[in-house]
Protein backbone atom coordinates (compact mmCIF):
# COMPACT_ATOMS: atom_id res chain seq x y z
CA UNK A 1 0.00 0.00 0.00
CA UNK A 2 2.84 2.48 1.09
CA UNK A 3 3.96 1.66 -2.62
CA UNK A 4 1.04 2.96 -4.33
CA UNK A 5 0.76 6.07 -1.77
CA UNK A 6 3.70 6.63 -2.82
CA UNK A 7 3.53 5.95 -6.67
CA UNK A 8 0.08 8.14 -6.81
CA UNK A 9 2.02 11.20 -4.92
CA UNK A 10 4.81 11.05 -7.03
CA UNK A 11 2.15 11.14 -10.28
CA UNK A 12 -0.26 13.81 -8.48
CA UNK A 13 2.74 16.25 -7.75
CA UNK A 14 4.40 16.21 -10.43
CA UNK A 15 1.44 17.49 -12.18
CA UNK A 16 1.23 20.24 -10.30
CA UNK A 17 4.63 21.30 -10.21
CA UNK A 18 4.11 20.88 -14.24
CA UNK A 19 0.84 23.54 -13.61
CA UNK A 20 2.87 26.12 -11.75
CA UNK A 21 4.50 27.32 -14.88
CA UNK A 22 0.91 27.57 -16.53
CA UNK A 23 -0.50 29.54 -13.68
CA UNK A 24 2.44 31.71 -13.34
CA UNK A 25 3.40 30.91 -10.14
CA UNK A 26 3.85 28.24 -6.71
CA UNK A 27 -0.27 27.45 -6.72
CA UNK A 28 -2.00 30.56 -5.99
CA UNK A 29 1.35 33.04 -4.98
CA UNK A 30 2.24 34.83 -8.55
CA UNK A 31 5.89 35.01 -9.26
CA UNK A 32 7.45 38.77 -9.48
CA UNK A 33 6.88 40.14 -12.76
CA UNK A 34 10.61 41.43 -14.25
CA UNK A 35 11.82 44.46 -13.55
CA UNK A 36 10.59 46.31 -16.88
CA UNK A 37 7.42 45.07 -15.33
CA UNK A 38 6.30 42.18 -18.21
CA UNK A 39 5.68 38.95 -16.74
CA UNK A 40 7.88 36.02 -16.39
CA UNK A 41 6.44 32.45 -16.73
CA UNK A 42 10.10 30.76 -16.67
CA UNK A 43 8.95 29.06 -19.41
CA UNK A 44 11.13 31.24 -22.31
CA UNK A 45 12.01 27.82 -23.80
CA UNK A 46 10.52 24.70 -21.73
CA UNK A 47 13.75 23.31 -20.62
CA UNK A 48 13.35 24.46 -16.51
CA UNK A 49 9.46 22.83 -16.46
CA UNK A 50 10.31 19.66 -18.84
CA UNK A 51 13.30 19.07 -16.53
CA UNK A 52 11.61 18.47 -13.28
CA UNK A 53 11.67 14.55 -12.24
CA UNK A 54 10.75 12.84 -9.53
CA UNK A 55 12.07 9.52 -7.76
CA UNK A 56 10.53 7.32 -4.76
CA UNK A 57 13.41 6.84 -2.59
CA UNK A 58 12.55 4.80 0.83
CA UNK A 59 9.44 6.45 2.35
CA UNK A 60 9.70 9.40 0.19
CA UNK A 61 9.25 11.31 -2.66
CA UNK A 62 12.64 13.21 -3.89
CA UNK A 63 11.69 16.28 -6.44
CA UNK A 64 14.51 17.77 -8.42
CA UNK A 65 15.55 19.66 -11.64
CA UNK A 66 18.62 19.12 -13.80
CA UNK A 67 19.39 22.26 -15.11
CA UNK A 68 21.67 24.25 -12.97
CA UNK A 69 19.97 27.61 -12.53
CA UNK A 70 16.77 25.66 -11.46
CA UNK A 71 17.76 26.41 -7.77
CA UNK A 72 18.89 30.45 -7.64
CA UNK A 73 14.78 30.45 -9.61
CA UNK A 74 13.37 28.48 -7.04
CA UNK A 75 14.88 29.74 -3.94
CA UNK A 76 15.87 33.26 -5.17
CA UNK A 77 19.46 34.69 -4.35
CA UNK A 78 21.78 36.78 -5.99
CA UNK A 79 24.39 36.47 -8.99
CA UNK A 80 27.82 38.42 -9.22
CA UNK A 81 28.41 39.59 -13.00
CA UNK A 82 31.32 37.62 -15.00
CA UNK A 83 33.02 38.55 -18.31
CA UNK A 84 31.61 35.66 -19.88
CA UNK A 85 27.79 36.81 -18.89
CA UNK A 86 28.75 40.13 -20.25
CA UNK A 87 29.71 38.52 -23.56
CA UNK A 88 26.71 36.50 -23.62
CA UNK A 89 24.34 39.93 -22.72
CA UNK A 90 25.90 41.77 -25.73
CA UNK A 91 25.37 38.42 -27.87
CA UNK A 92 21.71 38.62 -26.68
CA UNK A 93 21.02 41.73 -27.21
CA UNK A 94 22.31 42.49 -30.83
CA UNK A 95 20.15 39.31 -31.54
CA UNK A 96 17.06 40.65 -29.76
CA UNK A 97 17.59 44.06 -29.30
CA UNK A 98 15.91 44.10 -26.16
CA UNK A 99 17.10 46.77 -24.15
CA UNK A 100 17.02 44.96 -20.60
CA UNK A 101 20.46 42.86 -22.47
CA UNK A 102 22.22 46.22 -22.85
CA UNK A 103 21.54 46.90 -19.27
CA UNK A 104 22.93 43.60 -18.18
CA UNK A 105 25.83 43.89 -20.51
CA UNK A 106 26.92 47.25 -19.34
CA UNK A 107 26.81 46.28 -15.39
CA UNK A 108 30.61 46.46 -14.11
CA UNK A 109 32.06 42.71 -13.92
CA UNK A 110 31.62 42.21 -10.06
CA UNK A 111 27.99 43.70 -9.66
CA UNK A 112 25.25 41.59 -8.21
CA UNK A 113 22.09 40.85 -9.54
CA UNK A 114 19.33 39.95 -7.03
CA UNK A 115 17.04 36.98 -8.23
CA UNK A 116 13.75 37.04 -7.15
CA UNK A 117 12.53 33.55 -5.70
CA UNK A 118 10.20 32.20 -8.36
CA UNK A 119 9.21 29.00 -6.51
CA UNK A 120 7.90 25.87 -8.70
CA UNK A 121 8.57 22.78 -6.61
CA UNK A 122 8.73 22.76 -2.50
CA UNK A 123 6.24 22.36 -0.22
CA UNK A 124 3.28 24.34 0.34
CA UNK A 125 -0.19 24.10 1.80
CA UNK A 126 -1.66 22.47 -1.11
CA UNK A 127 1.43 19.78 -1.40
CA UNK A 128 0.01 18.76 1.92
CA UNK A 129 -3.79 18.73 1.24
CA UNK A 130 -2.71 16.68 -1.78
CA UNK A 131 -0.44 14.55 -0.14
CA UNK A 132 -3.29 14.17 2.99
CA UNK A 133 -6.05 13.54 0.11
CA UNK A 134 -3.99 10.60 -1.54
CA UNK A 135 -3.47 9.16 1.81
CA UNK A 136 -7.04 9.61 2.82
CA UNK A 137 -8.37 7.52 -0.14
CA UNK A 138 -5.91 4.85 -0.27
CA UNK A 139 -6.99 4.02 3.53
CA UNK A 140 -10.25 4.10 2.69
CA UNK A 141 -10.10 1.69 -0.24
CA UNK A 142 -7.90 -0.35 2.00
CA UNK A 143 -10.77 -0.69 5.22
CA UNK A 144 -13.11 -0.90 2.34
CA UNK A 145 -11.41 -3.85 0.77
CA UNK A 146 -11.21 -5.17 4.49
CA UNK A 147 -14.57 -4.52 5.34
CA UNK A 148 -15.50 -7.04 2.36
CA UNK A 149 -13.88 -10.11 3.28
Amino acid sequence: MINKILRDIRIELLDEFDKNFSRGGFFSKPWPNRRDGSSTHLNNTGRLRRSITARIAGHSVIFTSSEPYAAIHNYGGTITVTPKMKKFFWAKFKETGQERYKHLALMKTGAKIRIPQRQFIGNSPEVTKAVEDIVRAAMDAEMARIAKK
